[in-house]
């Protein structure tokens, strides 16, 4: 008798929509030997097969998953994309907060008038970023694109957060983390996960202060630091939903010193992390400088939400992470955890369960 045919890995693609050619070639190079199957299943419906071992997600948070009998009724491992998202969050926060601070928008509609606009015009009314405080809500993979150190190992966790707060570094501005968590000593400020190579906060050394907590008087104490910007970086969770409104625009605002522009405004987590209603109104009221969102509530946005025309807000549809990086640095995670799963060791990304991401 011949030896038995080594067993074939089988990957199974379960997406909303038809998957474009390019994405399955991609994927399919990244795991040369599986089998690949690619199953259209809109609104996540139940994912047709057993013996699943791993479930990987493209996305960084997972709130969206909470709901399906997969998450909820099984102890599957369940992995995240987190960490892949950094450099174009980062991109895209820097670029808002510069096409506000610089009036770029003024620019462009001189331009389109063929209007050579006056010097004076700009003089008193842009500013740089040197010496701002930016307080980043939620210090985890997005906000630790600060630092400069060295980073040789390929596999780190770097959060979106921890890459805005590099680039704020490199200009010249002050970076304040906040985390649910204590983290007292250096060992707790450092993450382990996926990084894309030669970015972030591997060992958390950016931040001036660290603050934490969960409670609205914590919150509350770190949006009363003189923050010129608040970077929202959060996971959506019951704890996190709402977390910010009329009270803590207030208090956001009254934290500036008189003379100072009002506080700017990201948002790259949930658009259910704020109370959209009081957001609108504190930007028109004038408690908050501006906005940026990538992200709103519902997502698509309404035609008629007045959000759109609200002023001085900057809105994209949730595409501050795209871009062709995006699919190989997730498969990257994918194909690490495969190996780590084979060996027995701790998952990159893992989701817990209990904690809700």
């Amino acid at each position: 008798m011949g030896e038995a045919s080594p067993v074939k890995e089988h990957l199974v693609i379960a997406y909303a929509r038809d998957l474009p050619q390019w994405l399955i070639d991609e994927t399919q190079a990244k795991f040369p030997d599986a089998e690949l199957s690619i199953l259209q299943l809109p609104n996540f419906a139940p994912i047709p097969a057993g013996q699943i071992k791993l479930i990987h997600s493209l996305s960084s948070g997972l709130d969206h998953l909470l709901s399906h009998p997969i998450v909820k009724e099984t102890s599957i491992p369940l992995t995240s994309s987190s960490g892949i998202h950094g450099p174009p969050i980062a991109e895209w926060t820097i670029m808002n907060w510069l096409v506000a601070s610089r009036r770029f928008v003024y620019t462009h509609e001189n331009q389109q008038k063929h209007n050579w606009a006056k010097n004076v015009d700009f003089m008193n009314t842009v500013h740089d970023q040197v010496g701002r405080k930016v307080g980043i809500l939620g210090y985890g993979s997005i906000g630790r694109q600060s630092t400069f150190a060295p980073l040789p190992p390929r596999f780190k966790k770097i959060t979106n957060n921890e890459k805005v707060g590099r680039v704020a570094s490199a200009l010249g501005m002050q970076v304040y983390a906040y985390t649910a968590s204590p983290r007292p000593t250096p060992a707790s400020r450092k993450d382990n996960g996926y990084i894309v190579p030669g970015t972030g906060d591997r060992d958390g050394t950016i931040p001036v202060s660290w603050h934490h907590g969960t409670d609205k008087a914590s919150i509350h104490e770190f949006l009363s630091l003189g923050l010129d910007h608040l970077v929202i970086a959060l996971p959506l969770t019951p704890q996190t939903t709402r977390m910010l409104g009329a009270e803590e625009f207030e208090t956001l605002s009254n934290g500036v010193s008189a003379g100072r522009p009002r506080p700017y405004l990201t948002n790259i987590s949930r658009g259910k992390v704020l109370d959209q209603d009081a957001l609108i109104k504190a930007l028109k009221e004038g408690v908050l400088g501006g906005a940026a969102l990538d992200v709103a509530d519902p997502e698509p946005l309404p035609e008629d939400s007045p959000l759109w025309d609200t002023p001085n807000v900057q809105i994209s549809p949730h595409v501050s992470s795209a871009g062709r990086e995006y699919i190989p640095r997730s498969l990257d995670i994918m194909r690490e955890n495969v190996g780590r799963l084979e060996r027995g060791e701790e998952l990159l990304n893992g989701f817990k369960r209990g904690r809700g991401y």
